[in-house]
């Protein structure tokens, strides 16, 4: 990996101090005795992330052998009911949110060491004495997140969906804001570059914590790969660390993150500083591609997110997502007086563009993807956010694909985020605000608190990873309502072009 101290020093020192806040389940522990073979379940009333302490004694005789405790969390009730043991996804089964010890002396006071995100707690006792019932006192978490409640910014629009939508959206990126903008408390729990992005965006409106975010960006120039391609995640503990995970998609995405970053907090000296590194995911994007312009497919350009559509061919959202990016570039190399880079990339860019246009395009109009020439949404949004299709001629593009019943679908709230801001770039807010109504709207007429990492409402029990009981129901990239609410459909804010 290649470190700069310097700028992990200076990360380091712009992080921000965790907010702690005892909270306890809704009615209580209630003192219940519990023989084995029997649970108890509590619900905290909302998300939280935290620590948590339960407070046992015994009812009976004198114990004269161990309890044996299963403690299980979860961010959604049915999570409680889904068997660890039946699970053989891809993802490990260390994430799963359960833990079993045995206590050997009554009363104890047991603190679990393992952070957690969770509403419910549910206690199973797996065994006991016939002696003795096992009571729970007290149960008590020690809440964490950086975001200063305090400091968000209201919502009030008269449409009492709508200002749901934006709580649970608000409620999301809170809990996700620790030391960093972790993707999701539950799992993961670390900083992943496409998630910041999204994150980032709602916090300018919502929280307002620029260090946050510029102390994010430094970390993420702070160890990058050897070639200096910006990892797609970084490990804090115990020390700050790139993953040797390598993304196409996320890599340049840092670019389009400092552009946002100096429009929001007009830092020109960060983003001056920042720019070396930014510019040079755009340099070693360039390799991906042939020598007709056009981006390889995934078995050369190696990984490139775009969804967790397992079908989803990504060349053609991968053209456009450069374009993207490469647009990024060249208003940073403007506004920080870089005019020979601002020149070659406004070059490259044309030639790039024109190329998407000539051989990505099949005789409907619609932008294709890989030797199968897949259709997809996925291909027409970034192509439209590139700009390779703008105005009304994207806003057909955007309508047509939804009626296609070839095209490969979008399947979680990071691909629905583009989708809306596609749709908001080339004029179409209604359908915009429909999206946000009926997507995030159905996850939160689903029973959410917190928004998810993925959500299919044609299929609400899908799983990338192989089972439910891993993914994750508070999730970074799901934020997006709280960012267009507050930047496009806020009252008072007059509707403004992207």
């Amino acid at each position: 990996m290649s470190r700069n101290e310097e700028f992990l020093k200076r990360a380091e020192m712009l992080m921000p101090e965790l907010r702690h806040k005892r909270v306890c389940p809704e009615g209580g522990a209630g003192g219940r005795s519990l023989r084995a073979g029997d649970r108890v379940c509590f619900d905290f009333g909302d998300h939280y992330v935290g620590y948590v302490t339960v407070s046992f004694s015994h009812a009976g005789a004198h114990p004269d052998a161990p309890a044996w405790v299963r403690f299980r969390f979860a961010e959604r009730e049915w999570e409680l009911e889904e068997d660890a043991g039946e699970y053989r996804g891809w993802i490990s089964r260390g994430w799963i949110q359960q833990e079993e010890i045995h206590i050997d002396v009554l009363p104890a006071r047991v603190s679990l060491p393992r952070r957690y995100a969770f509403r419910y707690l549910m206690i199973e006792v797996l065994d006991v004495s016939p002696k003795y019932a096992l009571t729970v006192e007290a149960v008590e978490a020690d809440t964490v997140t950086s975001a200063d409640d305090g400091a968000l910014a209201p919502y009030i629009c008269q449409d009492e969906g709508l200002e749901r939508i934006y709580a649970v959206a608000c409620r999301t990126l809170r809990e996700c804001m620790q030391r960093v903008f972790e993707d999701g408390p539950k799992r993961d729990r670390r900083l992943w570059m496409g998630d910041l992005r999204l994150q980032a965006l709602a916090n300018y409106e919502t929280y307002g914590s620029f260090d946050m975010v510029k102390s994010c960006l430094y970390l993420m120039a702070g160890d990058t790969l050897p070639d200096g391609a910006v990892a797609a995640c970084l490990f804090l503990e115990p020390r700050i660390e790139a993953d040797d995970t390598k993304m196409f998609d996320y890599s340049l995405f840092f670019t389009a993150a400092l552009r946002d970053y100096l429009n929001a907090a007009r830092d020109t000296a960060a983003a001056r500083e920042l720019w070396p590194t930014a510019k040079r995911q755009i340099e070693l994007a360039e390799s991906s591609f042939d020598h007709l312009g056009i981006v390889r497919d995934s078995d050369r350009m190696g990984w490139c997110f775009v969804d967790w559509n397992l079908r989803l061919n990504k060349q053609a959202s991968a053209q456009g997502i450069y374009l993207y990016c490469l647009k990024a570039a060249i208003e940073l190399a403007k506004a920080l007086g870089e005019t020979e880079d601002a020149q070659r990339f406004r070059e490259e860019y044309r030639e790039k563009r024109a190329a998407a246009l000539k051989y990505l395009r099949d005789d409907r109009g619609y932008f294709v993807s890989g030797g199968e020439r897949q259709l997809s949404v996925a291909s027409q949004v970034w192509m439209v956010l590139g700009g390779a299709a703008e105005g009304r001629e994207a806003a057909e593009l955007l309508a047509k694909v939804q009626a296609e019943p070839e095209a490969e679908r979008m399947v979680t709230p990071y691909m629905y985020h583009h989708y809306v801001d596609a749709l908001i770039s080339c004029g179409e807010r209604e359908r915009a605000l429909e999206v946000l109504r009926s997507y995030w709207g159905g996850m939160v007429a689903a029973g959410a608190d917190t928004f998810w990492e993925l959500w299919d409402p044609e299929d609400p029990g899908h799983s990338p990873y192989g089972g439910t009981i891993v993914n994750s129901y508070c999730h970074a990239w799901s934020c997006a309502p709280a960012y267009f609410l507050q930047k496009y459909f806020s009252p008072g804010r007059e509707w403004i072009n992207a």
